[in-house]
C-alpha cells in the first residue's frame, strides 16, 4: 500500500544549508585517506597489499549502503534514516580516529561508509519539502558542497596529519560531522514515510546486491594484474554473472524488490546512470594523473613537486568543483539537463586533449584541472536532477542512488586505468613512468568523454527534463 503523502513543508535556506554544512563534513571525512596513505603504510607498517585494501574499502561499503539507504530513506523517510546512518558514520569516524592499527582502522573506515549514502537521503528531503524548480537548485548545492568537502579533505589532511597526528585527520571532520547532523536533526522538520510496505526488506535481494558490488570492485581491483593471476580474475567475473543473474531473477520476482528492475529500463535512469559512469571515467584518470605529473622530478619531465605544493596546484580545482554543483541546478532549471550535460562533456574532452597535448607548465596543469573538475560537476549535478525529479517521489532516494553509485564504479575503473598505464609505461629499472604514458592516458579519457556525447543525445527521447 502507498501512504497518502502530507503536503510538503517549505523549508528555508538555513535547513538547506544544514543539509550543505553536512555535505561538507562527509565529503571531507570520505577523502582523508587517499593523499596520506604512504603516511599511514608508514605508521601502521602496512604492506602495499594493504594499503591497497585501506584505500578502497570505504568505496566497497558506500557502494553496498547507497541503495539500500535510498530505498530505506523512500520507505521511512528521509531525515529519520539520515540521522541513523550519521551514528554509524560517526562512530566509525571516531574508530578510524582512535585506531591503534590496521584492524581497528579497517573497521572504522567499513563503518564510514556508510556516508556515501546521505547524498541520496539529502535529495529525498529536498524533493520532499521543496517545490520541483526549486529543489533542482538545491540538490546542485548539496552535490556541489559534497564535492568541495573531498577535495577540502584532499588538501587539509597532509598538513593536519604531519602537523597534528594522523588520529586528528580523521578526528576533525567527525566532530564536523556530528555538530552539522545535530543542525539538520533541529532545523528539517520530519518527512512522513513514502509507502507503507508489509513485505518488509527484501534480504535475498539486498544480500545479492551486496554480493554484486563486491566482486564487481574485486574485479575492478585484480584488472591491471591479469597477466600474473589470470585465473583468479576469470573466476571472479563468472561469479560476477551468475551474482547479476541470480540477483535479477529474485528482484524480479521480490514482492518489494530493493531495486525494482523495471525502474533501471526506465530512460531517466539507465541513461543518466551510463552518461555519469562514462563521464566520472574520464575525470577519475585525469584525478589520478595530474598529482602524478606534478610529482615526477624536475629533471625529467615533470615539476619534482612536493604535497603542499600539489595541494595548492588542486586548490583552484576544488573551488571549481564545489562552484559547479549549484551552476549545474541553475542550468538544468534554465537550460534543461541535457544542455547542461552537452556543455560539460565537451569542456572535460577539451581540457583532456589540451592536457595532452600541453603540460610543460605548472599552469596547463592547474588549468586543465580545473576545467576538468568544472564539467564533471556540471554534468553529475544536472544528471542526478534529472533522474530525481523524473521518478515518482518515493523513489527519489532509489533513483538517484543508482546514479550515484555508477558514479563510484566510474571513479574505480578510471583510476585503474590510469594506474596500469603508468605502471605498463615504467621503464624497467626506472621509477619515472614514461611521458607518452601521461600522454596515452589524457587522450583515451578525452576519447571515452567525448564518445558520451552520443549517449547525451539520446537523452533528449524519452526524458523528463
Amino acid at each position: 500500500m502507498t501512504a497518502t503523502l502530507a503536503p510538503p513543508v517549505r523549508i528555508g535556506k538555513a535547513a538547506v544549508g544544514a543539509l550543505g554544512m553536512l555535505a561538507v563534513a562527509t565529503g571531507a571525512l570520505e577523502s582523508v585517506v587517499t593523499p596520506t596513505l604512504p603516511l599511514l603504510q608508514r605508521e601502521l607498517d602496512m604492506s602495499p597489499a594493504e594499503g591497497a585494501l585501506l584505500s578502497v574499502v570505504l568505496l566497497i561499503t558506500g557502494a553496498l549502503v547507497t541503495p539500500i539507504a535510498g530505498k530505506l530513506g523512500d520507505r521511512y523517510g528521509g531525515k529519520r534514516v539520515l540521522i541513523r546512518l550519521m551514528a554509524v558514520v560517526s562512530a566509525g569516524g571516531l574508530v578510524s580516529a582512535l585506531a591503534p592499527n590496521l584492524p581497528v582502522l579497517l573497521l572504522g573506515q567499513v563503518l564510514q561508509g556508510a556516508m556515501v549514502g546521505a547524498l541520496p537521503l539529502s535529495f529525498i528531503l529536498v524533493r520532499k519539502n521543496l517545490p520541483a524548480e526549486e529543489s533542482k537548485v538545491a540538490i546542485g548545492v548539496v552535490s556541489g558542497l559534497f564535492v568541495g568537502g573531498g577535495m577540502a579533505g584532499t588538501l587539509s589532511a597532509g598538513p593536519v596529519a604531519e602537523g597534528l597526528s594522523r588520529h586528528w585527520m580523521f578526528a576533525l571532520p567527525t566532530i564536523a560531522v556530528i555538530g552539522s547532523t545535530m543542525l539538520v536533526n533541529r532545523l528539517m522538520p520530519h518527512d512522513p514515510p513514502g509507502r507503507s510496505d508489509d513485505a518488509g526488506v527484501d534480504w535475498p535481494g539486498l544480500l545479492l546486491l551486496s554480493g554484486t558490488l563486491v566482486t564487481l570492485l574485486l574485479v575492478l581491483a585484480l584488472a591491471p594484474d591479469i597477466g600474473s593471476q589470470p585465473l583468479v580474475l576469470g573466476a571472479l567475473v563468472v561469479v560476477l554473472a551468475a551474482l547479476v543473474t541470480g540477483w535479477t531473477a529474485v528482484e524480479r520476482r521480490a514482492a518489494s524488490p530493493m531495486v525494482d528492475p523495471r525502474m533501471l529500463a526506465r530512460p531517466a535512469i539507465w541513461k543518466s546512470s551510463v552518461l555519469t559512469f562514462v563521464i566520472c571515467v574520464g575525470t577519475s584518470m585525469a584525478v589520478y594523473l595530474v598529482p602524478q605529473l606534478f610529482d615526477v622530478p624536475a629533471d625529467e619531465y615533470g615539476f619534482g613537486a612536493s604535497a603542499t605544493q600539489v595541494g595548492f596546484y588542486l586548490l583552484p580545482g576544488a573551488v571549481a568543483a564545489s562552484l559547479a554543483g549549484p551552476m549545474g541546478g541553475i542550468g538544468a532549471r534554465r537550460f534543461g539537463s541535457r544542455a547542461v550535460v552537452t556543455a560539460g562533456i565537451v569542456l572535460m574532452a577539451a581540457a583532456l586533449i589540451a592536457l595532452a597535448a600541453v603540460h610543460t607548465e605548472v599552469w596547463h596543469l592547474v588549468i586543465g584541472k580545473m576545467m576538468i573538475s568544472l564539467a564533471n560537476g556540471l554534468c553529475v549535478t544536472a544528471l542526478v536532477t534529472t533522474t530525481a525529479t523524473s521518478v515518482d517521489q518515493s523513489d527519489t532516494g532509489i533513483a538517484t542512488s543508482l546514479v550515484l553509485v555508477t558514479r563510484v564504479l566510474g571513479y574505480a575503473v578510471g583510476a585503474q586505468i590510469g594506474g596500469a598505464l603508468l605502471t605498463a609505461g615504467t621503464p624497467s629499472g626506472s621509477d619515472v613512468p614514461a611521458e607518452s604514458a601521461f600522454v596515452t592516458g589524457f587522450v583515451i579519457a578525452g576519447a571515452v568523454t567525448a564518445l558520451s556525447l552520443l549517449v547525451a543525445r539520446a537523452l533528449s527521447k524519452g526524458v523528463k527534463e
